[in-house]
């Protein structure tokens, strides 16, 4: 994962836990493979090293005045540094001594809780019941669909002691919920009158997976929503798939300003077990690289099978006394995670810091007062703050979430640096010179610092201006997001142009056979011709060669025509449909 001119391979290993510098990881991409103890030790050294960065965030400037040390790297330079600095120096997220394992603060939480309260709304009018289902699934109840264990087996955490004893029967951490579930909906489903049964749960799932970690993006324990349905139809279940995917859309581009691009995944990439899934890609401009954003996935009858979910045929004709037939239910399942708030900060953040939308801003307004010097009176000083806090009132009211910073010590420069670094979408001025013109002064936190940022508004239209602001910004992120992920998703219809595409950072969509044979080949030639052009290639790098990110619903107007061969130059195969493939986390 690099910027132009770095290594791929380099970079793509720097953003994780390790934080090691580059000239470490191509020593240590030298090597065969990595020692695993070395690892964790690099690993455990996490926690003292946020620590020591937190502690360095601030120092102190002759005469006392306290100094931010804001973002010290660049993001086109070093995306890996960039990162680890923007998430632990605007406080979105601390490291443990656990790795993998995160401490989300306050306002990381705070969009997690946006994106409840939003996705709650909308799933209750589906008829969707909030539930919970325990944290631990037995091993007989976890191995009874093999194909989906199968998907899931590496990165099983196992329970195998209670207190000082030895378990009989080892209990498995939820990698996810389906086996727990379905043994329930087993008992509960028992006649046609009790389709469909829609639940959701909030919690936490842990995939002991030993990649590299990437802090939200790729953790160990992740908090998701995992929503599990049952209805009596294909018709039926399908159409819930797409609501859901419909949802999901609405939250990244609404709510986190993230454009995705709907789709359906290949066979070969698609949930063990599943019959079908339905996804959402997103795009990371840093490094040209494709996210699977969300998934909602059409499991079919095959669950059913597993756990026997059956219900009678009420449309079947007997005679008095006969049994009707038992049918299948068809299941979905679907789920959302925090990996969401790592692609936000990836897309919106810049050098100076987080970007947050502000329709997920824990705070969307800073009000800073300026012009407040030492020979200042006091009553001259409280005049100036009651009339801040009259602008805070008024905010308030007109349902802002607003703050005001009246730390001592600090200078207005300090702090609007500070705030800026942590996002916060608006920033208010208001000073004596401002009071004498009835006006606040705003600096907008979406364009680049300077005079262009920078407005006024009367006191007596704040109520009106400010919210319209908040939204003209949040639209301002998605235009500006949706038009880069436009400009960076190319049609590609020849090999020879495939690998020169994905070098410039775009995801492509090709004509494809579907086949997942061919998939491999692409992937694997990708990958080699990277290695062609001088660049390493590491296989514990994420998918260094294109992988299928999904057949996207809205296919390119031409269609695919007779004769049109697949995108690999090995295939014999006609092309079917086109695919978009690209690099990956």
């Amino acid at each position: 994962m690099a910027a132009d001119g770095l290594d791929i391979k380099t970079d793509a290993l720097k953003l994780t836990d390790d934080a090691v510098s580059p000239a470490k990881i191509q020593s240590s991409a030298a090597s065969s493979k990595p020692d695993k103890k070395d690892k964790e030790r690099k690993d455990q050294k996490m926690a003292t090293k946020s620590k020591a960065n937190a502690q360095s965030q601030s120092s102190k400037k002759k005469g006392g005045e306290p100094e931010l040390i804001g973002i010290t790297c660049k993001k086109s330079e070093d995306l890996s540094e960039w990162y680890q600095q923007v998430i632990l120096k605007g406080e979105m997220l601390e490291f443990t001594d656990i790795p993998g394992c995160y401490i989300y603060q306050p306002a990381s939480y705070r969009i997690w809780e946006f994106i409840q309260d939003f996705f709650n709304a909308r799933i209750r009018r589906m008829g969707v019941k909030n539930c919970y289902f325990p944290l631990f699934i037995s091993e007989a109840n976890l191995q009874r669909e093999k194909d989906h264990i199968e998907g899931f087996a590496a990165e099983v955490a196992w329970v195998t002691e209670g207190g000082r004893n030895k378990l009989e029967k080892r209990l498995a951490v939820r990698p996810t919920s389906e086996t727990a579930m379905y043994s329930f909906y087993s008992k509960k489903i028992r006649s046609h009158r009790d389709l469909p049964l829609k639940m959701n749960q909030w919690n936490n799932v842990v995939r002991w997976e030993f990649k590299h970690a990437v802090p939200f993006l790729r953790s160990r324990e992740f908090l998701w929503q995992e929503g599990h349905t049952a209805h009596f139809s294909e018709e039926e279940a399908g159409k819930e798939v797409l609501e859901i995917l419909d949802h999901y859309a609405a939250i990244y581009e609404d709510l986190l300003a993230v454009p995705v691009v709907k789709g359906r995944k290949t066979v070969n990439e698609q949930f063990p077990g599943a019959h079908y899934t339905t996804t959402l890609e997103g795009y990371i401009p840093a490094v040209g690289r494709g996210i699977q954003a969300a998934t909602s996935h059409c499991l079919g009858q095959h669950f059913a099978k597993m756990f026997d979910i059956t219900v009678e045929d009420p449309n079947q004709n007997v005679a008095e006394g006969e049994t009707r037939r038992k049918l299948h239910v068809w299941q979905n399942s679907w789920g959302f995670t925090t990996r969401s708030i790592g692609v936000m900060i990836l897309i919106h953040g810049d050098d100076r810091g987080l970007v947050i939308p502000p329709r997920v801003a824990e705070v969307q307004v800073i009000i800073v007062p300026v012009g407040v010097t030492a020979k200042m009176a006091d009553a001259d000083k409280q005049k100036l703050y009651d009339q801040i806090d009259s602008i805070r009132r008024q905010l308030e009211d007109a349902h802002v979430r607003v703050e005001c910073d009246y730390r001592e010590g600090y200078s207005p420069g300090y702090k609007f640096n500070d705030w800026e670094m942590k996002g916060v979408p608006l920033r208010i001025e208001f000073g004596p010179k401002d009071a004498e013109k009835g006006v606040v002064t705003t600096s907008r936190r979406d364009q680049p610092a300077g005079n262009d940022a920078k407005s006024t508004i009367p006191l007596t239209d704040i109520t009106k201006e400010i919210p319209l602001l908040l939204e003209t910004i949040q639209r301002d992120l998605f235009t500006r997001a949706s038009a880069e992920y436009a400009a960076h998703r190319k049609i590609v219809r020849e090999w020879r142009d495939f690998v020169p595409a994905l070098n410039e950072k775009n995801v492509l969509i090709v004509p494809h056979c579907a086949t997942a044979e061919c998939e491999e080949e692409i992937k694997k030639e990708s990958a080699g011709n990277v290695a062609a052009d001088g660049q390493e290639v590491d296989a514990r790098a994420p998918s260094m060669g294109a992988k299928s990110l999904c057949i996207p619903a809205e296919q390119p107007e031409e269609g695919i025509e007779e004769g049109r061969r697949c995108i690999n130059p090995k295939c014999e195969v006609g092309a079917k449909v086109w695919v978009m493939f690209g690099r990956s986390y």
